[in-house]
């Protein structure tokens, strides 16, 4: 992966948490100029009406805990359309290198001596504080523990056992299936009424977000309406947050 972008090759862009304002000028100028892009299905649509008309798009989406486009088919497109066409990009929803095999796909086209080029998005994660939770606070937070809900195998990543000794902020991706599970972990260590949110479609205007105590999770996405894709986020930042607004 080279440092410096390029003029052709595949590029893995962020399309951020949602709101298409928020990718970069990077972002924004590499899909000025996309001949092909491989898109996910969490980006916004939006973002697709920056390329050029002519633009080839090609839906390689995931759908949570549904039906997916498998990682060898994408290999297999970026290496076909990369042999011929100058702008391969692979737009994917929040940042590539969070949770998004996003290096998978550039250490693949690296294999097979196609120029790759990595452009970070803004995580998910990050949207939170448009909602009026930040991730650290002074006094409150001096860390963040980022956690996968859905590892290779569908577990719940054994992390969180270990962050909940901390006094990080707990963040947890792809973990809507597993809020009993992350419930159960907190009141078994006596943390159940640790402070916690659930904030679904961050940053677009049909965002929802709910606050309740870590164990209390399933109870709240229910009444909430609250489905996936959702961020968790578990911690006393999410009490600072009510400070605000």
């Amino acid at each position: 992966m080279t440092e410096k972008i390029g003029d052709f090759g595949l590029f893995v862009v962020g399309g951020g948490p949602g709101d298409p304002e928020l990718i970069t000028m990077k972002g924004y100028k590499v899909l000025k100029r996309a001949e092909v892009i491989l898109y996910d299905n969490l980006i916004n649509k939006k973002l697709l009406e920056i390329a050029p008309k002519d633009c080839k798009l090609v839906y390689v989406g995931k759908q949570p805990y549904g039906n997916y486009t498998p990682q060898e088919v994408i290999h297999d497109l970026i290496k076909e359309y990369a042999l011929t066409h100058q702008v391969v990009v692979r737009l994917k929803g929040g940042d590539p290198f969070i949770f998004g095999r996003g290096f998978e796909e550039v250490l693949f086209a690296e294999k097979h001596g196609i120029p790759a080029y990595y452009i970070p998005g803004i995580s998910s994660m990050q949207a939170t504080g448009l909602s009026g939770i930040p991730l650290t606070h002074r006094g409150v937070s001096e860390s963040i523990w980022i956690i996968t809900g859905t590892k290779k195998d569908g577990s719940l990543s054994k992390d969180l056992r270990c962050a909940i000794n901390s006094s990080a902020t707990v963040v947890i991706y792809m973990g809507m299936k597993k809020l009993e599970e992350i419930a159960g972990i907190y009141k078994d260590a006596g943390l159940g009424d640790m402070p916690a949110s659930i904030i679904q479609h961050a940053s677009l205007p049909h965002q929802k977000k709910v606050v309740c105590t870590a164990q209390n999770l399933p109870e709240a996405a229910v009444l909430g309406g609250l489905t996936y894709p959702a961020i968790i986020v578990i911690g006393k930042v999410v009490e600072a947050g009510s400070l605000y607004r």
